[in-house]
């Protein structure tokens, strides 16, 4: 049976199918439980599978995989790396989130196109975060077979943080943003595809672009407000912007041009909005 799905606005009739694998029972009933929970609170028709071991979920039918996987990397017999590894050759769109006691298996998850990274223990607001951006990523994934024009998609629908604007300032859905930086008694238009990085000293920005350096007074703080998704503050003097990022550690993150540093409190923020970006553009930075 069918029905309606309401996410953000967005109307999709679609069954979903949301799959949980762990060698815990406990903690299996626990996300079945919140999950369940999730979907009755939203409108949402979910049929919701449970296993207890990687060989089990392997032995699904390609058409049978879910198109939403919490999965356990650490698991007697085939741990969840090596799961993921199979079922991706079955299902190359299947929404894919990690759940484990250990950050160190972050790095790997990139190999297989994982969604999220989910570290034990989480409180139940993070759950339904994860849950909803899973469903919502569902939501666009599946709205591609539809008949609705680009035209009519709104700026939610392309998961923009904040509205696209032109040099007027009316918004559109097709020009890049930008942000206007003030230096004297000029005003300069500046794209953010074309910022690498921008850093803060002495109460001054400095814009690393692909054009050059731009520096003006102003705070690190706001412009983070005005980049949204696609950036991310590694450090209380850094803003990095993801599509430039070639790798990183937990104290460093290397740009195409330079390094810079990464705040151990904000490393595991860092991990999850990459990857979030990582899905969004199927690992195609905006301005490569």
């Amino acid at each position: 049976m069918y029905t309606y799905l309401m996410i953000n606005g967005e109307k999709q009739m679609k069954t979903v199918k949301i799959a949980i694998c762990d060698d815990e029972t406990a903690l299996r009933e626990m996300l079945r439980r919140k999950i369940e929970k999730h979907c009755q609170n939203a409108g949402m028709h979910c049929q919701i599978f449970d296993f207890d071991s990687g060989e089990s979920l392997l032995a699904l039918p390609a058409e049978n995989v879910p198109d939403v996987l919490f999965l356990d990397i650490q698991m007697p017999g085939k741990n969840g790396m090596q799961t993921a590894k199979e079922l991706r050759i079955k299902n190359q769109d299947m929404i894919l989130i990690f759940v484990t006691a250990l950050s160190e298996y972050v790095y790997e998850a990139f190999d297989v196109n994982a969604f999220h990274y989910l570290v034990k223990p989480f409180d139940d607001k993070r759950l339904y975060e994860v849950l909803n951006n899973a469903l919502l990523q569902y939501a666009r994934q599946t709205e591609k077979s539809d008949l609705q024009t680009p035209t009519k998609k709104t700026a939610s629908q392309h998961n923009l943080a904040h509205p696209i604007t032109n040099a007027d300032g009316k918004n559109s859905l097709t020009a890049p943003r930008a942000i206007l930086v003030k230096r004297g008694g000029l005003s300069t238009r500046v794209l953010l595809p074309d910022i690498i990085y921008a850093e803060v000293f002495n109460r001054k920005v400095l814009l690393h672009t692909v054009n050059g350096d731009i520096e003006y007074y102003g705070k690190l703080t706001e412009l983070s407000e005005q980049t949204g998704a696609d950036f991310y503050r590694t450090h209380r003097a850094y803003l990095v912007n993801l599509q430039y990022v070639e790798k990183y550690s937990a104290d460093t993150v290397w740009l195409e041009t330079d390094a810079v540093p990464m705040s151990k409190k904000q490393f595991a923020g860092f991990v999850r909005q990459y990857m979030q970006y990582i899905s969004r553009t199927n690992g195609k930075g905006a301005g490569r």
